[in-house]
């Protein structure tokens, strides 16, 4: 077991980590940038270090000051979390140089994952299904045309390394694809370093289909259901649901079982996410794999009962996955409501700010994952997120009339702030939504300023 965890990230995935490693008898160190100097989460860990100033670049994403922080104070291993460096391979390496345990799954299978054509490539040979497109970048305009030609419109220019909804663009008219093509480039190569983009079909009226997996040192790969992450705003995610009201027993059986699959073909270890698209017609087809822990994790932990942290944790340690496949069994519906610090009216646009009133909601079967309270401030310089209401219920509609509840009692306030819990309301008030219905084009009829631009 380790003795001490440096939890290299912020927010309510650190107090969530470090909750981890009390129940496991595990110290944790909690790094922060000097914005977060006062952060209520910070008193979860048993020690903490200041890794440098506001700029994520400059403190979370600078790997010398968090192997230093690991150093200072004797850790012998790390959890990233996700965002940041959750799916650096660089930074798995460094650690590894270190002597320092990188919770996740190794660098070479990052590497793998990490690059959305190799990914395609491995998924593809693993048997998946695939979207017509590219398995290779496309490396000029006049490859993309002959793509196009083939593909047909609509169609998606994604970056390779992209991730968290960016690099991403729908291209619904040939005129439109060289400006499409350079500007996606451009993003992808000012986001993530690198500039290579693949094309796929674009499918209108689909859903977003994930699956759970956990993988060990042993060879084991298991699943833990699927989630229902359709509701988006710009390719990030706002409200996601286990199980999925679109998917019936014998595709999930499908489904699942190309997530194992590819899960077994790469040698994948820890938590991971294998995600699909979910066509009109009821098919499956393969999208990408997100290489840590995610943020609608506790949605399968409230119907599996299995705490998907704590597996990481000791999956790292060399433990086999502590459950077997015959062990999961999925029990009612779950929902779960990002909470941000922003102004669904304008776009989403950000209003971060002092929170003057903090009351999360309560009552039985309702959680929530947070790190703020009352006299908090949510930074600038970082994601919007300032709570998660996870609910469970025996059936769909009886969870979403709780988590209506919830919404209602959370009391949230502050000078400038506003926040997604109308927002969340208007969704599970929505008819197509209730009725499970609704597709990844939900959000885009339902936001004022988007209507208005498409009337």
């Amino acid at each position: 077991m380790f003795r001490k965890i440096l939890i290299a990230n912020r927010g309510e995935i650190a107090v969530r980590v470090a909750r981890a490693c009390r129940e496991l008898g595990i110290a944790s160190v909690m790094v922060h940038s000097t914005a977060d100097a006062d952060s209520p989460s910070l008193s979860y860990a048993d020690e903490v270090v200041c890794i440098g100033p506001a700029p994520a670049a400059r403190s979370y994403l600078y790997v010398p000051n968090l192997i230093e922080a690991a150093a200072l104070t004797g850790a012998d291993a790390v959890h990233p979390g996700y965002g940041f460096l959750s799916e650096d391979p660089y930074f798995a390496e460094i650690c590894a140089e270190h002597d320092i345990t990188f919770i996740g799954p190794t660098a070479a299978v990052m590497e793998n994952v990490g690059s959305k054509a190799t990914a395609r490539r491995l998924m593809a040979d693993a048997g998946l299904p695939l979207l017509p497109g590219t398995i290779e970048p496309v490396t000029s305009v006049d490859a993309l045309l002959k793509v196009a030609d083939e593909v047909g419109f609509p169609l998606i220019i994604k970056a390779v390394a992209g991730g968290g909804g960016r690099g991403i663009t729908v291209v619904e008219r040939p005129e439109d694809l060289e400006q499409a093509y350079r500007s996606t480039r451009a993003t992808a190569l000012a986001t993530f370093r690198d500039s290579s983009v693949y094309v796929e079909r674009y499918l209108r009226g689909a859903r977003h289909i994930e699956v759970q997996v956990l993988g060990d040192a042993h060879g084991t790969v298991i699943h833990l259901g699927e989630r229902d992450c359709s509701v988006q705003r710009r390719h990030q995610k706002l409200l996601e649901e286990a199980t999925s009201p679109a998917v019936n027993s014998e595709q999930r059986a499908q489904i699942t079982g190309w997530a194992v699959a590819g899960a077994e073909a790469i040698g994948y270890q820890g938590a991971g996410t294998m995600e699909f698209l979910l066509d009109a017609d009821g098919q499956a087809w393969f999208m990408e794999i997100n290489g840590r822990i995610q943020v609608e994790h506790p949605v399968t932990e409230m119907i599996t009962g299995i705490d998907l942290v704590r597996e990481q944790i000791l999956v790292a340690t060399g433990e086999p996955v502590s459950v077997q496949q015959h062990d999961v069994v999925l029990r009612g519906h779950s929902i779960e409501c990002r909470i941000n610090a922003e102004n669904p009216d304008r776009d989403f646009a950000p209003t971060p700010g002092r929170l003057d009133e903090f009351v999360p909601p309560g009552g039985p079967w309702t959680r929530v994952d947070t790190h703020l309270r009352a006299g908090s401030v949510v930074p600038p310089h970082y994601d919007s997120m300032m709570a998660k209401v996870i609910v469970w219920a025996p059936d769909r509609l009886a969870a979403i009339a709780r988590m209506q509840r919830a919404l209602a009692e959370f009391e949230i306030s502050g000078r400038g702030v506003s926040t997604t819990i109308p927002f969340h309301q208007r969704v599970l008030s929505d008819p197509a939504f209730v009725a499970g219905e609704h597709t990844l084009d939900l959000v885009s009829t339902m936001t004022p300023d988007r209507v208005a631009r498409t009337a």
